[in-house]
């Protein structure tokens, strides 16, 4: 599995780099996308998990990994859909060197590979250094623009990142050092560390956790460590957009996941509980205050998703079966609901070439889908009914209430706060009418159409109907990390 993903991988970025249709290098990286979907759903129905790969178990396949790239080869393959449209437009506007289209393609496809591989590492170090490469094809894909703005948010990304991995880095150090140490032979293997939990020291525990946690807890856009999200998710082109908020911060929540599950294990489990807990109520409360005044479209969905990250981690820390169970249901609706929220973003920005609400003029007039996406988008990242979000968000806030009232009350003040924002935002978007206006209409190409049609049927039938396999993947997940 391992080398035929890999040959799939090579194969595609070949294909892309001698093809000279801008068509064929589309369908190419779409079919790429389709393999990792096809992979994970095979592995959820027909394959017997974990599997491990090489002598050394340094890869592996289990429920949280196939779960996790399920997300994000939908998420890819929809935001590949919507960018053949989206890119022939960055280019006739000058936006886009048409040069610099296939290295588009080609670190989409590699961004693709590294956060597959991430999920299929079973080393931690293996995991790092993917978590790593996701940044270093991130930040190519956001600085590829012809913008100078674009250049300020890849470096503030790769900084930020980059300097709080090297934190996650000596984390790392000190288990290996550890196990090494006391097993014998030193591992980094989740699946080793899992097993033998209970004979790391406390301390030890403890204090890796806290390292390891700034650098993950960096790509997963947990404050105080968020502040690259909004310029580089305001930035980046909003196919881009919508992978670093629908997959690389849940690549980072991964992380974090598992090893918490590790030093959960130990007896510096509650330490931790308590950090993650902590750590999320101020990214909750940082996150929606900051949306309060926003004017840019793509920097209150980024603060938006920060939000959602914040409440996330609240939920991992509570470390119960059923917090843990809807987190991982949550994780999936958020994800599909922020790139609904971007991709409609992104067809704003090609009707006024702006992300300001100052700039917005008769936009359902002109948009009446993109209108239908954001309204669809923003019922359903606030966690209002029929949508996806709704069950699980509800169920998270019943599983903070039977920890402490208080905390309740300061999550919802949060979200309220955060859904008011969005009301008062979108309420002068679309209400800003001008009949005057000579606004020309962008004809959104129908592939962009069609990545906003399936993400809002999407959210809606999650919301409705939860298929049982994912609700018993959902589940098996919970038993694997022994919460």
């Amino acid at each position: 599995m391992m080398l035929l993903s890999i040959l799939v991988g090579v194969s595609a970025i070949l294909l892309i780099i001698f093809l000279r249709s801008n068509k064929s290098i589309n369908l190419v990286s779409l079919l790429h996308a389709l393999y990792y979907a096809g992979l994970s759903i095979y592995q959820m129905y027909a394959g017997s998990l974990p599997q491990y790969y090489l002598e050394n178990k340094y890869f592996f396949i289990d429920s949280l990994g196939i779960y996790e790239l399920l997300i994000a080869s939908v998420i890819f393959f929809l935001s590949i859909l919507y960018l053949e449209g989206y890119i022939k437009s960055l280019v006739e506007h000058e936006e886009l060197n048409p040069k610099f289209v296939k290295l588009f393609y080609i670190c989409m496809n590699l961004l693709l590979m590294s956060v597959a591989f991430s999920f299929f590492s079973n080393n931690l170090a293996l995991f790092w250094i993917f978590l790593e490469l996701t940044t270093i094809f991130s930040a190519i894909l956001i600085v590829i623009l012809n913008a100078v703005e674009n250049i300020y948010a890849a470096l503030k990304y790769l900084f930020i990142a980059s300097t709080c991995m090297l934190f996650s880095f000596v984390g790392l150090i000190l288990l290996y050092a550890f196990t090494k140490h006391n097993f014998g032979a030193g591992t980094l293997n989740w699946s080793e560390l899992m097993s033998s939990a209970s004979l790391i020291t406390p301390r030890i525990a403890a204090y890796s956790f806290m390292f390891i946690f700034i650098g993950f807890g960096a790509k997963a856009a947990i404050a105080p460590f968020h502040t690259w999200v909004p310029h580089a998710h305001s930035k980046a082109p909003s196919a881009v957009s919508a992978i670093l908020s629908a997959v690389i911060l849940n690549v980072g929540i991964y992380g974090i996941i598992r090893t918490f599950a590790v030093v959960r294990q130990t007896s510096s489990g509650q330490i931790a509980s308590n950090m993650l807990i902590i750590f999320g109520f101020f990214t909750l409360g940082i996150a929606s205050l900051s949306m309060l005044q926003q004017k840019n479209v793509k920097k209150l969905i980024a603060f938006s998703s920060i939000e959602h990250m914040g409440t996330i981690l609240i939920a991992i820390g509570l470390a119960t079966k059923a917090s843990v169970f809807w987190v991982l249901i949550y994780i999936m609706a958020s994800a599909l609901a922020k790139s609904l929220l971007f991709l409609c973003a992104g067809i704003a920005n090609r009707q006024y070439m702006s992300n300001d609400i100052d700039s917005v003029r008769n936009f359902i007039k002109l948009q009446p889908l993109a209108s239908v996406g954001i309204i669809v988008g923003v019922l359903a990242i606030s966690g209002l009914p029929p949508f996806a979000l709704f069950m699980p968000k509800l169920l998270v806030l019943i599983q903070i209430s039977k920890f402490s009232v208080l905390m309740l009350i300061i999550a919802l003040l949060s979200i309220l706060i955060s859904t008011g924002s969005f009301a008062l935002f979108f309420t002068k978007f679309f209400s800003s009418v001008d009949e005057a206006s000579s606004i020309h209409k962008y004809n959104t190409p129908a592939k962009m159409k069609a990545s906003i049609i399936i993400l809002i049927i999407l959210l809606a039938l999650l919301g409705i109907f939860l298929p049982d396999r994912l609700a018993d993947i959902a589940g098996n997940i919970v038993a694997e990390l022994k919460i």
